[in-house]
């Protein structure tokens, strides 16, 4: 099994004529996929700066990526359970990285931070654990 970078899948799953380089690495990455392959969690929460801050993608669309990219049958996704429930909360409001970092603290009793606005989703949307202000 080989591991799979950020730029292997934003190859595969963003098509960017534009790019001279992207246009000729596209086809090595569609082949790399192809393989029983590994992603990290790091590379996951990369993979969203990149289609979010770089592509300017939606919500919508990074979703509906990442979706594709979990239903992959011989992709083996770091900790797929963490990640699924990320999308989740993803899909109702929280940033994908608050909604990750939230996600892997599942063991915790509570996950601190100074962001109100993370705070205020995650109590929306009652998560579990709570995500405790600090002031």
């Amino acid at each position: 099994m080989k591991s799979l970078d950020t730029n292997i899948l934003a190859r595969f799953f963003i098509d960017d004529s534009e790019d001279p380089q992207a246009v000729k690495q596209r086809p090595t990455a569609m082949l790399a996929m192809r393989e029983r392959s590994f992603i990290s969690i790091t590379v996951v929460l990369e993979f969203e700066w990149v289609m979010r801050g770089f592509y300017k993608m939606t919500r919508a669309e990074i979703t509906q990526v990442f979706s594709a990219l979990v239903g992959i049958s011989h992709i083996a996704v770091e900790d797929r359970t963490a990640v699924l429930a990320a999308l989740d909360a993803y899909q109702h409001g929280l940033d994908f990285s608050d909604a990750l970092h939230h996600a892997k603290s599942t063991r915790c009793t509570a996950l601190l931070s100074f962001d109100n606005a993370f705070a205020k989703r995650a109590k929306v949307q009652g998560l579990v654990p709570t995500v405790e202000l600090l002031v």
